[in-house]
């Protein structure tokens, strides 16, 4: 059931890459009195994330990377394994996605599928992310990867079989949720099995 929300203001906390804004705004409860709150919300752009598989040798394509927020919380190192991600600029996000697939991971892929899409953190951040999955094949890698020097980005490319993803998975190596949430579909969905139980591709 829609709520009815009136927003009484907006206030701009900062401005850099992003904006946090502070929002005030009426909100009607479910026994229909109206009730006042302020929350910040981040305002990001809309993201995109694929799990790259190559079927006929089981293996997967992450990436490795350094993650401030991971660094400040407990994440000793500071280094993530994570599905091939990033923002969706002036563009739709199959374009997005298959940009950042050859900047990340230097891999040439346009057949790219989407699956889903999710609010990662909708309680104080309003980016969406679109979740693909598509194949890769040796001969379709162009370039290095790493993403690009000029956005700061120094990004490991990792290939390595899904069972040795999967079992990183389990043993915590790998803690990022929208590369834990793409494992756990292909295991679902059976991507590399002979046959699959749904027609995904």
């Amino acid at each position: 059931m829609a709520k009815n929300v009136i927003i009484k203001s907006t206030e701009t906390v900062s401005a850099n890459f992003f904006s946090l804004e502070k929002i005030h705004f009426e909100i009607e409860k479910n026994d229909g009195t109206k009730e006042e709150l302020t929350r910040e919300v981040y305002h990001t752009a809309d993201g995109v994330t694929v799990l790259l598989f190559n079927k006929e040798k089981k293996t997967v394509v992450l990436t490795r990377q350094f993650r401030i927020a991971t660094y400040i919380n407990n994440n000793q190192s500071g280094m993530l394994i994570e599905a091939c991600a990033g923002i969706k600029e002036d563009e739709n996000e199959h374009e997005a996605m298959v940009r950042e697939i050859e900047e990340e991971t230097g891999f040439r892929v346009e057949n790219v599928k989407k699956i889903f899409e999710l609010y990662s953190t909708p309680g104080c951040n309003t980016e969406k992310v679109y979740y693909f999955i598509a194949e890769y094949a040796d001969k379709q890698k162009v370039a290095e990867g790493g993403g690009l020097e000029e956005e700061q980005e120094e990004i490991d490319v990792l290939e390595m079989p899904f069972k040795d993803a999967w079992l990183k998975m389990e043993t915590g190596e790998i803690k990022d949720a929208k590369t834990v949430i793409l494992l756990q579909y292909a295991k679902a969905y059976h991507l590399f099995a002979e046959e699959k139980v749904f027609d995904v591709l």
